[in-house]
């Protein structure tokens, strides 16, 4: 049975921000679209981002009569902490419009104080160990997106991850009700991005993009998405990672995460996701890195179970021809990704973020890892429905053979 056979027999609701503004000056669209909603904006953003692009925010919504409260403090996998701590002073200032302007961290955070200003609880109450899927009651305030990395796709999603440093674990919420009223995708506040967190966050679009696409879940709209999302990935990540300063390739990358992201939105992620995000909370390491260590394996593991998505990812990639049967392209679907990550040096950055534990430090909290991946429910989405024991043997393979010091991936 064909996916758009499927598609016929049922009713789907597309997930999607109501307005995507891009291109180069789009950001200064962001006073007028404040201004449709309130007097007070909250902007979020990290310490690093406000830096360099505040002082233009900050005079585009004056000019626009906007008065801002900024909140500066957004942790790289932003925390509980963050969230109440922004909702407290949404909450002092009686904001009525929340704005973000960076990657996936501070959009999360925006989520997050969205949820807490709109519904009672607590954060940890809305994560889909708790509340299941779509458990946040009602829709966010006008929230507004300005992004400046090419990667989570967060200003067009419905999910939010967040870091409970009290257990050293991520949650995952996911509702339509946190979906962004407006993104603002503008290349040229993309180019101050680091070659490494070009590479993490460009990794993290791809993955969400074959993994939306693989996903169990998928159907003939996200399909589109993931398909053209990998298209562009493919072409332009290695060019913006090379040179930060190629505002084309930015610009593309920018429409490639904005796809993966609603193709992910609309189907699903699934076992990369389910494993990357307790690895990055053990680790400390980017999710984005994380997940580009985690998805070749996975996908060789998976492989088998979607043949003809695999086979497809991998003539994207430049590693199978047309011509290739169906099976033997989809098994060069894993190293077409392991190159990719090679190609931009993505192990090498892991020192950057302190000590990796020896393997026997690994080891004690590998079942707690497996654990926590599957209570995500992301595995479940997984073409190749894995074991607890399949899980826990994929994180050990990847500690072999990418995260110990003279492992192959390293060396």
């Amino acid at each position: 049975m064909t996916h758009d056979t499927v598609l016929s027999r049922e009713t789907r609701t597309v997930v999607s921000p109501s307005n995507v503004v891009f291109g180069v000056g789009a950001v200064d669209q962001i006073g007028d679209y404040a201004s449709l909603h309130g007097e007070r904006v909250l902007l979020i953003a990290t310490e690093q981002i406000f830096d360099i692009h505040g002082e233009r925010v900050l005079s585009i919504l004056e000019d626009a009569g906007i008065e801002t409260v900024v909140y500066t403090d957004v942790r790289p996998d932003p925390t509980v902490e963050n969230i109440e701590e922004a909702h407290a002073l949404w909450a002092d200032r009686d904001c009525d419009v929340i704005l973000t302007f960076g990657g996936g961290s501070s959009i999360d955070t925006g989520k997050g104080v969205g949820i807490l200003a709109a519904n009672d609880g607590e954060i940890r109450d809305f994560g889909v160990d708790k509340a299941g899927y779509e458990g946040v009651p009602n829709p966010t305030p006008p929230l507004i997106a300005v992004n400046t990395t090419a990667g989570t796709g967060s200003e067009a999603t419905r999910s939010v991850v967040v870091s409970d440093e009290s257990t050293s674990t991520k949650f995952l919420i996911v509702s339509q009700n946190v979906v962004p009223d407006v993104a603002i995708e503008d290349p040229e506040l993309s180019v101050s991005l680091p070659r490494s967190h070009t590479a993490f966050t460009g990794i993290d679009a791809l993955t969400h993009a074959i993994e939306a696409y693989v996903s169990v879940h998928s159907y003939s709209i996200p399909d589109g998405f993931a398909e053209e999302a990998m298209k562009r990935i493919a072409r332009s990540l290695p060019v913006a990672w090379a040179n930060g300063d190629d505002l084309d390739a930015r610009a593309d990358m920018l429409v490639g995460q904005l796809q993966a992201g609603q193709a992910f939105t609309n189907s699903s992620v699934a076992l990369v996701h389910g494993m990357a995000r307790p690895l990055g909370a053990q680790l400390h390491i980017p999710h984005g890195l994380a997940n580009a260590l985690i998805l070749p394996y996975v996908v060789e593991f998976s492989a088998m179970a979607a043949p003809e998505k695999y086979a497809t990812v991998a003539r994207i990639l430049g590693a199978a021809d047309d011509d290739d049967r169906t099976r033997a392209a989809a098994d060069e679907a894993a190293d077409a990704v392991l190159q990719l990550c090679e190609d931009l040096s993505l192990t090498g950055y892991l020192d950057d973020f302190g000590e990796i534990p020896t393997r026997e430090e690994y080891l004690d909290v590998v079942d707690e890892m497996t654990q926590d991946a599957i209570d995500s429910g992301s595995p479940d989405n997984n073409p190749r429905k894995p074991t607890t024991e399949e899980i826990r043997e994929l994180y050990l393979t990847l500690y072999d053979d990418a995260l110990a010091p003279d492992s192959p991936r390293r060396s």
